[in-house]
């Protein structure tokens, strides 16, 4: 009922500002601007809202019936949300035209098969695919704006806000994470303790700042446990092999290379990464290449490679929406370690910590859809189902009736 009421918002609004412009056609398009501005004022005060607000809705309208046409009609059947509707004016209305109209349609299906939260990620995926020939220029362009800046807050409190490459802030946040965790596990070991003699009942998103801080401020780890001293920052980050193969000039057609929870990087930024990697984790789509994909129950903990290639065939926690990306999740077994599951890879997948407790405890069933590729279908309390897809489905491979070689379908 909301996303029909908000389609039927848009084709209003935008009727609105139609008919008051027709009615001042007469007087030539000087007065233009001003009837626009009216039209604003006047529904500002008819919704009780600025008139900040009331431009946005103006816009918003006009984006759908007139640019949009598909998403509005999505709208008006509730197959997308409103929110679905407002990033997708959003992302498309900040691209070139061209592109823009190369991925409307594609864009409206992605509106319609995922959440909010992954379409956001997909949508932009996509857009920057489309891009990727001007990447490295817009790349090169947006480095230039890096900076911090602090941003007071109430009680004694400020931001620190810093804008620079994604894969750097990646890399950041990601060692912030490992060494925060040691703290829990010293504590976990009755290592750390609060001032007041306790044991230290900090949050990890309390910890990640506490360590921020030591790190910029002192400079070094000598404070925190032993095994924080070498953690390192690391990021996962995926590039085709053609993309390392070949330049990204003028006329050079490459997919981008992609860092785990960020999106596309520049292909000589990939190549640049790559190169200076003391180790590689091959993620190849045939069952000869080496790759450790169960350990059946021979032991409960998935070796390295394996967990490796779980989070990042997901990329996301495997819950309905989730964003939390995959290196800060825990491995699950889907079919429950006591209950017979095995360590392989169609009976594992990440999930936040939140979300694994309410798989375990909550009420939910979870299974992994078969010859999916990864994907997890969540059925709730209520009976409902929700199929989540991985980011990057691994393919399933099996002998063929007439030839012992594997063939993937």
């Amino acid at each position: 009922m909301m996303s029909v009421f908000a389609a039927q918002r848009a084709l209003r609004v935008d009727q609105l500002r139609r008919n008051a412009l027709a009615d001042a056609a007469p007087y030539g398009g000087a007065v233009a601007g001003v009837v626009e501005r009216s039209v604003r004022l006047e529904l500002a005060a008819a919704l009780r809202v600025t008139e900040h607000a009331a431009a946005g809705l103006l816009g918003f309208a006009q984006a759908l019936v007139h640019r949009y046409p598909a998403a509005l009609d999505a709208l008006g059947r509730a197959a997308i949300t409103e929110r679905h509707a407002e990033i997708l004016v959003d992302l498309l209305d900040a691209v070139e035209p061209d592109v823009r109209e190369r991925v409307t349609t594609t864009a409206v299906e992605l509106a319609v098969q995922f959440p909010v939260g992954a379409f956001r990620r997909r949508l932009r995926a996509l857009l920057e695919r489309e891009r990727a020939a001007t990447l490295a220029e817009r790349h090169a362009w947006a480095v230039r704006d890096r900076r911090v800046i602090v941003e007071p807050a109430d009680d004694g409190m400020a931001w620190l806000h810093a804008f620079l490459p994604a894969v750097e802030a990646r890399a950041i946040q990601g060692r912030l994470t490992a060494i925060a965790k040691t703290l829990d596990r010293s504590v976990a070991s009755g290592g750390d303790h609060d001032a007041s003699g306790g044991e230290d009942a900090r949050t990890m998103d309390q910890r990640r700042a506490d360590v921020f801080g030591d790190l910029l401020i002192d400079g070094e780890t000598a404070a925190l446990p032993p095994e924080a001293a070498g953690i390192r920052a690391t990021v996962m980050v995926t590039v085709p092999v053609l993309t390392l193969l070949h330049g990204d000039g003028p006329g050079a057609v490459v997919e981008p290379a992609v860092v785990e929870g960020v999106g596309p990087i520049p292909a000589d930024r990939a190549r640049e990464l790559t190169g200076g990697a003391d180790g590689w984790t091959r993620v190849l789509t045939h069952p000869e290449t080496g790759i450790v994909l169960s350990v059946g129950r021979a032991q409960y903990r998935p070796p390295p490679a394996l967990r490796k290639l779980i989070r990042w065939r997901a990329d996301r926690c495997m819950a309905p929406g989730c964003g939390i990306p995959a290196d800060r999740c825990e491995i699950d077994h889907t079919v429950a370690w006591e209950h017979g599951g095995a360590t392989s890879l169609d009976n594992l997948a990440p999930l936040c910590k939140g979300h694994h407790t309410v798989k375990h405890h909550g009420g939910w069933q979870v299974e992994h859809v078969a010859d999916a590729g990864g994907a997890l279908q969540w059925t709730s309390p209520a009976g409902r189902r929700y199929l989540v897809e991985p980011e990057r489905p691994v393919p399933v491979f099996r002998p063929t009736l007439t030839d012992t070689a594997p063939a993937p379908f």
